[in-house]
């Protein structure tokens, strides 16, 4: 290749539309990456059964690490979604409920949960399909 041809030619690239909710995006993508992570789902419905003490809340939630359990209930607690209780004991003593705006996404994951079962034999198939599909370049 000769030096002339080494440059590279940088072009403008036009602006993105502003989202659905102008440039701020509404907070959407931030909601959306707390309660989309799997183990604020998993939190949140288990306590949807009613309030849990730390250990039964990490027993109750396999492959949860201490750490990432205290990192979840922190980041939902902080967004409102669930509230700390500490009983003065020793050693101290923490309860976790929902709010009751945790409780109201505590119901939509139950209608999204409801919405995988009735359609889990479905998804399989269309997953076998495109396996089964040759692989085409994209």
């Amino acid at each position: 290749m000769s030096p002339g041809h080494t440059a590279v030619t940088l072009q403008a690239l036009p602006p993105e539309p502003p989202g659905p909710c102008g440039e701020d995006h509404c907070g959407i993508r931030e909601v959306l990456d707390r309660i989309g992570d799997k183990w604020s789902v998993l939190v949140v419905v288990e306590l949807a059964k009613g309030p849990r003490r730390f250990r039964q809340l990490q027993r109750a939630i396999p492959g949860i690490s201490q750490r990432m359990l205290t990192l979840t209930t922190r980041r939902l607690g902080r967004d409102g979604m669930l509230e700390r209780t500490v009983f003065p004991t020793n050693p101290p003593q923490v309860e976790y409920r929902l709010s009751p705006m945790g409780a109201s996404l505590a119901g939509l994951v139950a209608d999204i949960a409801d919405w995988s079962r009735d359609h889990q034999e479905a998804i399989e198939a269309s997953r076998r399909a495109w396996d089964e599909e040759p692989a085409a370049d994209d």
